[in-house]
């Protein structure tokens, strides 16, 4: 289909490039039987001059109507008008006195025009009869003896059949080849669009383009439906000013090109960290929704557009809502596994207690039910840990104070411990988050290293460094074996640990922690041991 077109594109040019050439000779025709003598044509045979320019304009007529394109096609009615233009000029250059009659510049101009618009290499057959025509003449006029013929400039008017005849034609094949890779490109254009079309009016989300004066330029069926309105009114929404259909919008445009968070719905809760955009209530159809406005984005917009996208947040509440009961239930299902091995051991310690008469048996047994007593407890608390992971209360805290008081709490039982802490922190770095759940992520961050390292003093590194924007990064390194890359790619997940005591819930619940202040936690590269990271701003927003 695609070849089909750039065909039918050119044939549509070369029949207007026909009807032109046509019209240029009925033109000559008509000039030379008006105004031949006046222009000095037909001097030396009068009477054969008017019958040469009177069977040149029939045939100019009769071979120029459609019908004759219809009967007999166009490639032969093309042939047919050269070798007619060639014969006649050259009767008309016969009884005018030779080539200073004019007669080859016309021959050179019907020339260009067949090879414009006739397909194949016939224009050189066209070019040859011409020069044949030419020098059969002046060799008659040389023979008859009636003047002297200039060979030379004969010679370069036949050149000059040849070149014009040349010329054209690649002309007409370079013409060819454009018309047809623009009627493919145009189709594929076509073909584009129509994709984008359908895939703009098929998005889930909704989107609105409004110019600099704020009026809607388009809309797809999905914002329409966000907007409350029928599909059926796109059409009458162009040109109406998006504020005046809706007031919510007004924040939006004001601050068009960024991505600014807004004020969220109450509900909304840390969801709207987690999706930029701005949010709003639409006065139309009541429903809560995220709106990001981008100036100009795309190179198709117009100067001074806008494009708004449009998402329904209180679906985006759902399918969060639909994600976070199924992660409970597997953290639920997980949880139950977990506490039956600890619980089970209880048990079964408890009725030996009861049987077992020896008191180092008892006290091995008593021991077996605190530890796996405590066991138990510290899962129940990082689990409700991680319930409280909404209720963070932010605030800029003393990264090196902190710290510092961090440490002589954990050391507080035995001071020779402080030895395996180095701490090299900027008194001025501060970092923005809940205190206590920074005391949870740092406790299980500084217990993992304690655990893994050396021993050996400053064993256990901690040290802080500004970031661009606002944000700072507080490392805690460890001199330990490290991990390998199966370890990293599950050090995160649920219950996923590498010590025979652990719950497999700290580092969890510590990312977990971390985004819930808008912060981060990763595991940084490092050639030795563990360096883990934790970066957030340094204000509070």
């Amino acid at each position: 289909m695609m070849g089909a077109a750039p065909a039918v594109e050119f044939e549509h040019a070369r029949r207007a490039s026909l009807r032109y050439l046509n019209l240029f000779r009925l033109v000559i025709a008509g000039l030379f039987l008006v105004a031949g003598r006046e222009l000095g044509l037909g001097s030396e045979n009068p009477p054969v001059f008017r019958l040469a320019a009177l069977g040149y304009l029939g045939a100019v007529l009769a071979l120029g109507f459609p019908d004759a394109m219809r009967r007999f096609g166009s490639e032969r009615v093309i042939l047919l008008q050269v070798v007619v233009d060639v014969l006649a000029l050259s009767a008309i250059m016969w009884v005018s006195g030779g080539y200073r009659s004019g007669m080859p510049v016309l021959m050179m101009v019907v020339l260009a025009g067949a090879g414009l618009v006739f397909a194949g290499r016939m224009v050189l057959f066209f070019a040859a009869l011409a020069t044949l025509a030419v020098l059969l003449e002046n060799a008659w006029r040389l023979a008859a003896g009636r003047q002297s013929v200039e060979f030379f400039q004969v010679g370069l008017f036949c050149a000059g059949f040849f070149g014009i005849a040349l010329v054209a034609r690649l002309l007409a094949l370079r013409a060819q080849t454009n018309a047809s890779l623009a009627a493919e490109r145009g189709q594929a254009l076509a073909n584009q669009q129509a994709v984008n079309e359908h895939i703009i009016r098929d998005l889930p989300d909704g989107v609105i383009v409004v110019d600099a004066g704020g009026r809607i330029r388009q809309a797809n069926p999905r914002a329409l439906e966000l907007l409350g309105m029928a599909p059926a009114a796109a059409e009458a929404l162009e040109g109406r000013v998006l504020v005046e259909l809706d007031a919510a919008f007004g924040p939006a445009l004001s601050r068009a090109g960024t991505e600014d968070g807004g004020e969220a719905e109450p509900g909304a809760g840390m969801l709207q960290a987690a999706v930029p955009g701005k949010m709003l209530r639409s006065t139309a159809s009541g429903r809560l929704l995220r709106c990001r406005a981008v100036a100009g984005a795309p190179a198709s917009a117009a100067a001074g557009d806008t494009l708004l996208y449009l998402t329904d947040f209180e679906d985006i509440q759902r399918q969060l809502q639909q994600i976070k009961l199924a992660a409970l239930g597997r953290l639920t299902a997980s949880i139950a596994h977990e506490i039956r091995n600890p619980l089970s051991a209880v048990i079964q310690a408890a009725e030996l207690l009861g049987e077992e008469r020896r008191q180092e048996v008892q006290a091995r047994l008593v021991r077996i039910i605190n530890d796996n007593a405590q066991r138990i407890g510290r899962m129940v608390r990082d689990v409700l840990a991680l319930g409280r992971r909404e209720q963070a209360l932010p605030e800029a805290l003393a990264l090196a104070a902190f710290v510092g008081e961090l440490i002589d709490a954990r050391v507080f039982r035995n001071a020779a411990e402080h030895a395996l802490y180095a701490v090299d922190i900027d008194p001025t770095l501060t970092l923005a988050v809940d205190r206590a759940h920074l005391h949870q992520i740092l406790d299980n961050l500084l217990a993992n290293a304690c655990r893994h390292g050396s021993g050996a003093p400053a064993s256990v590194r901690l040290w802080a460094q500004a970031l661009p924007g606002e944000r700072v990064a507080l490392h805690v390194c460890d001199d330990g074996p490290g991990l390998d890359e199966s370890a990293r790619a599950h050090l995160f997940e649920p219950f996923f640990t590498t010590h025979s005591k652990g719950t497999g819930l700290g580092l969890y619940i510590a990312r977990e922690l971390a985004e819930a202040n808008d912060a981060t936690l990763e595991l940084a590269a490092s050639g030795a041991g563990a360096d883990f990271v934790l970066t957030g701003r340094t204000t509070t927003p």
